[in-house]
């Protein structure tokens, strides 16, 4: 049999697979999500994340030098508010001298080129749950954009490289730029949350922080996941209104999305693997169900395929060595 074209010769060997390889992974393609609590010389596993870790900011401090030197150029900051500290006005998320903006300094002194980017929201910090302030069991939209400029600049003051409003809430993206301008800090940038879907993925990471709402649920602010086009509007509205980078979460029930804001904007484009699909890699390979380093580089790989130029994931350090050994 004659065949002009024979595909299988560029998957002959590894090499040559290699060689022709559309997608490659590399360390500077990630961002580590690092979770802070108070106290001291405190590293405590989170039950629903297996081997992802809470820690004092001390630990936190080492953890980034060891990430820095695996190649990982970002971090994305969350901190665990103390629930004497919670109200609903956002308080401690503008406090100068709160864990999130020690947190940024000491992480910035430790390890200056690492790039710094903050969550930017209100449910660690309110007594409600919530991303933002509730009135009449409503989340109302402009008193909490108020609140997420003044936190953006507090975070940009500590040294932030990036502030990251994860909330969702309308016109936050340009209230946080024109504060940030009116304050002068020119140089710190905005990853917005653009097309955040309210997801049932998040369930981990709201154990993580303790920052599951306290009543109702988080539909009236985040997207519904039936939508594809909302995404693109959001999108587009975001970086009109001047942010620097945007992001699809969660990542892999919505690699259309990715692909479609990819398409859509001339800005990097980011995507975050969130804690119930690391969860459900991990669970399943406990239960000797799926083999889990081949499922993480294939999950990455087809998030960074999808469009993707920076990842946040809770698999940051674990690929990041796999990549170097």
């Amino acid at each position: 049999m004659y065949l002009q074209r024979r595909n299988r010769i560029l998957r002959k060997s590894p090499a040559i697979r290699a060689m022709v390889a559309e997608t490659v992974l590399t360390p500077n393609d990630f961002i580590a999500p690092l979770f802070i609590i108070e106290g001291k010389n405190i590293s405590e596993e989170i039950p629903s994340m297996p081997g992802y870790m809470r820690s004092s900011l001390d630990k936190t401090v080492g953890h980034v030098k060891e990430l820095y030197g695996l190649g990982i150029k970002s971090v994305l900051l969350f901190v665990k508010c103390d629930d004497h500290l919670k109200d609903n006005a956002g308080t401690e998320a503008i406090n100068p001298n709160g864990l999130m903006q020690n947190s940024i300094k000491a992480i910035k002194d430790a390890c200056p080129d690492i790039v710094v980017i903050t969550d930017v929201a209100l449910d660690p910090y309110s007594s409600f749950g919530h991303d933002g302030i509730v009135e009449n069991q409503q989340i109302v939209n402009d008193k909490t954009v108020e609140v997420l400029a003044a936190m953006s600049v507090s975070h940009a003051r500590a040294g932030a490289d990036f502030v990251a409003p994860s909330d969702m809430m309308d016109g936050r993206i340009y209230a946080i730029r024109q504060a940030l301008e009116e304050n002068n800090f020119t140089q710190t940038g905005i990853l917005s949350y653009s097309a955040k879907y309210a997801s049932c993925f998040y369930g981990p990471f709201r154990d993580a922080l303790d920052s599951a709402p306290g009543f109702g649920d988080k539909k009236t602010y985040q997207m519904n996941f039936a939508n594809r086009v909302e995404a693109i509007k959001e999108t587009l509205m975001d970086v009109e209104e001047g942010a620097d980078i945007v992001m699809v979460k969660p990542a892999l029930a919505y690699l259309d999305i990715i692909r479609e804001v990819k398409n859509a904007v001339e800005l990097p484009v980011s995507a975050y693997q969130v804690s119930g699909e690391y969860a459900m890699i991990k669970a399943a390979s406990k239960l000797g169900w799926l083999n889990e380093e081949k499922a993480m580089i294939e999950s990455l790989t087809s998030i960074k395929r999808a469009g993707a130029d920076l990842i946040a994931t809770y698999f940051a350090a674990e690929m990041a060595r796999l990549l170097t050994s």
